[in-house]
This record gives C-alpha cells, sequence and structure tokens, in this order.
C-alpha cells in the first residue's frame, strides 16, 4: 500500500521540511515572510517553477507514447508530487493575504490541487500498464465506460482551469515585476 503512494509521502515530507524551514524564519524574524522578500520571492518563485514543471513536462511525455523517456506511471508520480509540493510553496508565498489577482491565483491554486486529487482518484480506477495504457478485460464494461466517461468529463473542467491558473499567474508576474522595479 505504501508502495503505490510513493510520491504523496515525498510530497508530506518535503513539505514538512518547508514547514519547519518556514517555521525557522517565522521564529527568527518574528514575522510572517512577506511576499515580497527574498525569502517570500524564493517560494513563489520554485513553487511557480515546480507547478510549471508539472504542467508540462508531464504532459509532454503523455503525448509521446512511443518515447523512451521513462514509464508513464513514474511520470504521473513526479506530476502529483510537484502538483503537491509546488502550490504548497506558493500558498506559503501569500503571506496569508489573499487580494486582488494574487487572491484569484491564489484560489485557481487550491482549486486545481483539489480536481487533481480528484483525478488521481479516476485514474486509479481505470486499470493500467506501467506505460499508462489501459488494460481491457478487467474492469466489467459498463464499470470501464463510466470510469472513462469520468476521466473525460474531469479533463474538461481540470484542463482549462489549469490554462486558467497559468495565464493568472503570468500576469500576477508581470504586475509584481513592473510594480516592484519600473514604479521605484
Amino acid at each position: 500500500m505504501l508502495r503505490g503512494n510513493r510520491e504523496l509521502w515525498w510530497a508530506i515530507g518535503v513539505g514538512i521540511l518547508i514547514t519547519i524551514v518556514y517555521g525557522a524564519v517565522v521564529f527568527f524574524t518574528r514575522a510572517i515572510p512577506a511576499a515580497g522578500d527574498l525569502f517570500g520571492h524564493g517560494l513563489g518563485i520554485f513553487g511557480f517553477l515546480l507547478m510549471l514543471m508539472t504542467e508540462t513536462l508531464y504532459s509532454l511525455r503523455k503525448r509521446t507514447r512511443n518515447a523512451s523517456w521513462g514509464r508513464m506511471s513514474s511520470w504521473l508520480q513526479f506530476h502529483i508530487f510537484t502538483g503537491l509540493v509546488g502550490p504548497y510553496m506558493v500558498l506559503l508565498h501569500t503571506s496569508w493575504k489573499f487580494n486582488g489577482l494574487a487572491g484569484a491565483v491564489t484560489l485557481l491554486t487550491v482549486v486545481i490541487v483539489a480536481s487533481g486529487i480528484v483525478g488521481r482518484y479516476i485514474y486509479t480506477r481505470i486499470p493500467r500498464t506501467l506505460d499508462g495504457l489501459e488494460i481491457e478485460g478487467t474492469l466489467s464494461e459498463s464499470a470501464l465506460r463510466q470510469a472513462r466517461q469520468l476521466m473525460a468529463l474531469w479533463h474538461t473542467v481540470h484542463i482549462p482551469i489549469g490554462m486558467a491558473l497559468f495565464v493568472s499567474a503570468f500576469i500576477h508576474m508581470g504586475a509584481a515585476l513592473y510594480y516592484a522595479t519600473l514604479l521605484k
């Protein structure tokens, strides 16, 4: 059981380490790190890069089935790991302030993570090979058809929300750079 959820345990472990470091910064500075200071920016930038990797690398691997870039199951584990750790770092980057566009980006991040958790559950209901190909004949046809329909429906929700998230995040970064550098 633990082996099948390895990416979740790694994400929890890394999340605990990040929390310890964040707690140490709060303890020594006696303040919640501002989103615009070095530590806050570092959390936001690194978290966003992990989220960008989540969005792009797994999608690229999924679309090149005959590539020898590793098993799809390993890429899915990487996708889940970065899809949990990156948003957690971005959440810490907010300094617990959820105003304006940054607040909307945070809300979209929470929605996309929740959607990803639902998608992972649906995905695991469909039996697959290590390369991610569906195995026919292991579930009753109606259960397999229902799982496929749920997965298709989930994709129609998850992917547009992810696109909206990244468009909003890029606008947020552009605005933050503009206001932090050009207006000083």
